[in-house]
């Protein structure tokens, strides 16, 4: 029987990004809505479709070999996992996520200890009551069933909520106090998994991939061709990832420059690059960037 890698693919807020993701990464997967078994162009490598909340779970228990989900949930479910890499991404954004506990506005509570005795409502149960009680606060932490936001103030006096950037709170007027943790997406892998030889070589082929997209994505490259006496005020202006590369042009007294930086700065740095000398400046995407 040929080898087979069955990884789980998060279910719900986090499967468009992960598929996208996948896609810059060289792998193409399917989900028509209504299989929780989306094909993909690779014979090695099963997909199932998981709720997040679930990903650890079914990962420890062999079900799956490996899987992306928040490492909230690998938190919150308690399970010895290992983590093969992270991958900062979310639902709208490419950064880590929060969990806070956030009040109505109008209440009067600045911290967590200002609720003594109230009532939490939030998913992330178990990490909640690790929060209060090493604070000292005694609470109770009630499962959330979601549209959380909207319990406060008579169904619960805080919630603990998941949160990019707190807009959805804030329409309903509730404020911030502290952050319970942060979180990010992580692939992890059972510990059979990864004691298997040609398991662990796909899994860490994976990593690799979706870690170089991930990379990628806030990188451009750059290119442009310089006169030898005019390279060294060139290079001074490049901040660059590794040293740039440096290749001789037909004409001796030119070479071409290629480098990679941070998108956010380029628009500082090409006309400056322009006015030390550079010409023919051309900045590129990047699908994969692997160090």
């Amino acid at each position: 029987m040929a080898n087979k890698l069955r990884l789980g693919i998060p279910k719900g807020s986090l499967q468009d990004a992960t598929i996208a993701l996948f896609k810059r990464a060289g792998w193409n997967i399917y989900a028509d809505g209504r299989s929780y078994f989306p094909s993909i162009d690779d014979s090695e490598i099963e997909c199932m479709l998981i709720r997040a909340q679930e990903m650890a779970r079914y990962v420890d228990h062999g079900v799956l070999d490996a899987g992306l989900t928040g490492i909230d949930w690998v938190v919150e479910s308690g399970l010895d996992l290992e983590s093969v890499t992270t991958l900062t991404y979310a639902k709208q954004s490419r950064r880590k996520v929060r969990w806070v506990l956030a009040v109505p506005e109008s209440s009067g509570y600045e911290k967590a200890e200002d609720l003594e005795g109230k009532i939490i409502a939030t998913e992330l149960v178990e990490t909640s009551k690790r929060y209060f009680a090493a604070k000292g606060v005694n609470v109770k932490v009630e499962f959330s069933w979601g549209a959380t936001e909207v319990k406060p103030p008579m169904l619960a006096d805080a919630i603990v909520e998941v949160t990019e950037t707190g807009s959805s709170l804030k329409a309903n007027h509730l404020k911030i106090i502290d952050t319970v943790m942060e979180s990010e997406t992580h692939l992890i892998a059972s510990k059979a998994a990864l004691d298997d030889a040609w398991k662990r070589q796909k899994i860490d082929q994976i990593a690799t991939m979706l870690r170089g997209a991930i990379d990628a994505q806030s990188q451009v490259g750059l290119m442009l061709n310089v006169k030898r006496a005019n390279l060294e005020a060139v290079l001074a202006v490049l901040p660059a990832l590794n040293s740039p590369t440096i290749s001789q042009l037909s004409d001796s007294e030119w070479v071409a420059v290629n480098t990679i930086l941070e998108e956010r700065v380029a628009r500082d740095v090409i006309p400056r690059l322009k006015a030390a000398g550079g010409a023919g400046i051309v900045e590129y995407p990047l699908n994969k960037v692997v160090l």
